[in-house]
């Protein structure tokens, strides 16, 4: 008797535009700072997301406002896939008195819970047990929400990996991993790091399934996270998705990259998700070009005005260094 795969879900015209949208968005925000820091009108830490738009642009689309996200230092784009305003991530890079965290959390600390963007760890692989935590958390209440928690390669390569896969697995908590595989820990490239052909194939030594996407295509990607947080929000427990991708630019703004093939990365900007998407919405008839014009004037908009707001926004005064020590609401959102 022949096995059958189930038929992944399919975007919509809508929900492929507003993917198209929110990537715009992402590569606009990331070349701003990256130009800014460059020329010395910035100045911050940085590390780009440029090229893997299209897997937060995805996992923006398939997950709803109230479900939950955790995500690491390179997750600019993932934030503003989950809804947090570009003003108040640039506001937080820039340390700025008006920023969510009044400047103090920087890249690696972004947190919009309003948004459901819970946190951004600066520890590699510290975001997945927390990402169970939450889990649990959703499931003792009894809500029907989805926890996704966004990593790279290189945190594939922790214990805390191994330990929430584990414990996600036994709790059978609503908790969806989504591997960012930019094919580079830091410096070093994936086929150095682990034996196992693809990352996907470690769920099954947790008991979960595992799946593994095109990274650049934004509609493979949507299919497979909508598949496992479908699955997780309907009682399947944990799943485990794989996206392959590239990262353009160094692993902090101002590496040199000289560690990476240059042939490698030509190779992998000719693969540039954004315009590649844009032609396809084009060639399927799901927007004019006059419609894509549009949307890109506006998302231009958004990242100048959110620029001209922070730089201008005051600094944090001294006294800033008291607050948030300890929690000052028992009833903070979770």
């Amino acid at each position: 008797m022949a096995v059958t795969t189930p038929k992944r879900p399919v975007p919509a015209a809508e929900q492929q535009r507003r993917m198209y949208e929110l990537m715009t968005l992402m590569k606009l925000t990331d070349d701003r700072l990256a130009r800014g820091i460059g020329s010395g009108e910035f100045l911050s830490v940085y590390w780009p997301h440029r090229g893997q738009e299209a897997v937060a642009a995805a996992l923006g689309v398939v997950l709803r406002s109230d479900d939950r996200l955790v995500t690491t230092y390179r997750g600019l784009h993932d934030h503003i896939g989950k809804g947090v305003p570009v003003e108040a991530i640039i506001g937080e890079l820039l340390g700025k008195e008006t920023a969510p965290g009044q400047g103090k959390g920087g890249t690696s600390h972004l947190a919009y819970p309003e948004a459901g963007a819970m946190l951004s760890t600066g520890i590699v692989g510290a975001g997945l047990p927390i990402a169970v935590g939450l889990g649990l958390a959703v499931r003792q209440q009894g809500l029907d929400r989805v926890v996704a928690v966004s990593f790279g390669d290189g945190a594939t390569n922790t214990g805390s990996f191994h330990e929430a896969m584990n414990m996600a697995a036994v709790l059978d908590v609503p908790v969806v991993f989504v591997c960012q595989n930019n094919l580079y820990g830091e410096k070093t490239p994936v086929e150095r790091t682990m034996k196992v052909a693809t990352v996907a194939e470690r769920a099954a030594a947790y008991g979960m399934p595992g799946l593994r996407v095109d990274g650049n295509d934004p509609d493979q990607v949507f299919g497979a996270l909508a598949e496992a947080v479908d699955r997780s929000r309907s009682g399947g427990g944990p799943m485990l998705v794989e996206c392959v991708t590239f990262r353009f630019r160094g692993h902090s703004y101002g590496d040199s990259q000289s560690y990476m093939p240059k042939e490698r990365l030509a190779a992998a900007q000719e693969r540039d998700p954004v315009p590649a998407y844009r032609q396809r919405l084009l060639d399927r008839g799901v927007c004019a070009e006059s419609d894509l014009a549009t949307l890109e004037a506006a998302a231009a908009a958004v990242v100048d005005q959110a620029v001209k707001k922070c730089t201008a926004a005051p600094e944090p005064s001294p006294q800033r260094l008291r607050d948030h020590r300890y929690a000052d609401d028992h009833n903070m959102p979770v």
